[in-house]
């Protein structure tokens, strides 16, 4: 059995690097504690490095929607599946920057921009530089999810001001080819490899309820725990229903406690990095949302609509965070 002191005495400390060579046995035994140990040493970690009552929130724009090439079976902008969306070109600069204006003085700090490509072309890449320096004078962080990246293509995101990366693996390398077949896991680490060699920082986690097994949440996990360098924000996403994809066949809600072990394991097993609530939050009760507070999640994203899919409404995001008594506002 994993000695449970011994990791958190190694991992809670805030001067300490994050360990990069979690073994299978020890996630599973982290994962399968008695829930209040778990509990306890995930908010133990939590506090060593991170404020306990504050909860960073994001703003996420889809600044061009469907007709992707890709075939992910979970999502709504692929153009192999019929789900009723409608494909649209990239956004005009200013109605982006007029979007994150609005996120912001709604109490967004950081916003994000995803465009449904396989990859930028370099034209659409100019287009989306502008936005990144122009949100950035704003005062937000930025984020953009723009599919795979050269090098080249990454330093330019780098130059013109780009905080983050978003990237997901979006689940266990043995579950990946089930879910996805036009670009493989290791594309996706290429893509990790360029934004961190060009100085950017990394979103990067993945989707549960797909009909994957725990196995494969803790492979998730164990993923990004050994990279060369933990993704600075690790979002789980609740697979959110979507018509006429491959997933609807296999999908599974989680079990809520499950979730928390999930959100508890990843916060024990990469404490430094932000660990965020992202789709799915509203199948979420308030009280389910609080547990993963607890177990070492903070970070949402707020808006009615992610993407393509529902979000639960701000004014309810507000009521919850006040009534447990945290904190969104920038420290």
């Amino acid at each position: 059995m994993v000695d449970v002191v011994e990791i958190e005495r190694t991992d809670s400390r805030t001067n300490a690097a994050p360990r990069k060579t979690w073994e299978r046995a020890e996630a599973e035994a982290l994962y399968n504690l008695p829930f209040a140990d778990l509990m306890f040493q995930a908010q133990g970690i939590h506090r060593a490095n991170f404020n306990p009552n504050h909860v960073e929130t994001a703003s996420l724009l889809s600044i061009k929607t469907g007709g992707c090439p890709e075939d992910c079976g979970y999502c709504s902008q692929s153009a192999h599946y019929d789900t009723g969306l409608k494909a649209t070109r990239l956004m005009p600069r200013d109605e982006v920057v007029a979007v994150a204006q609005r996120a912001k003085d709604a109490g967004a700090t950081r916003f994000c921009m995803a465009a449904a490509w396989r990859s930028p072309k370099d034209r659409d890449l100019d287009q989306v530089c502008d936005m990144v320096s122009a949100v950035k004078g704003l005062g937000m962080e930025t984020c953009v999810t723009l599919g795979m990246l050269t090098p080249k293509q990454a330093e330019r995101l780098s130059d013109a001001g780009l905080d983050f990366y978003n990237h997901n693996v979006d689940t266990s390398p043995e579950f990946y080819d089930k879910i996805i077949t036009t670009r493989t896991l290791q594309d996706r680490i290429d893509t990790l490899a360029h934004v961190r060699d060009a100085g950017i920082k990394v979103c990067c986690g993945g989707i549960i309820g797909m009909g994957e097994q725990v196995d494969d949440r803790l492979g998730m996990l164990m993923l990004l725990a050994n990279l060369p360098s933990h993704p600075e924000s690790v979002p789980i996403n609740l697979w959110n229903e979507v018509k006429g994809v491959p997933v609807n066949d296999s999908a599974e809600r989680p079990d809520p406690i499950a979730l928390v072990r999930l959100v508890a394991t990843a916060r024990i097993m990469m404490p430094k990095s932000v660990v965020r609530l992202s789709a799915g939050r509203q199948y979420m009760t308030d009280e389910l949302q609080a547990m993963c507070f607890l177990a070492g999640a903070n970070s949402i994203f707020i808006g009615d609509v992610l993407l393509t899919t529902k979000n639960p409404q701000r004014d309810r995001d507000a009521n919850l965070l006040d009534r447990l008594g945290i904190n969104s506002a920038l420290a």
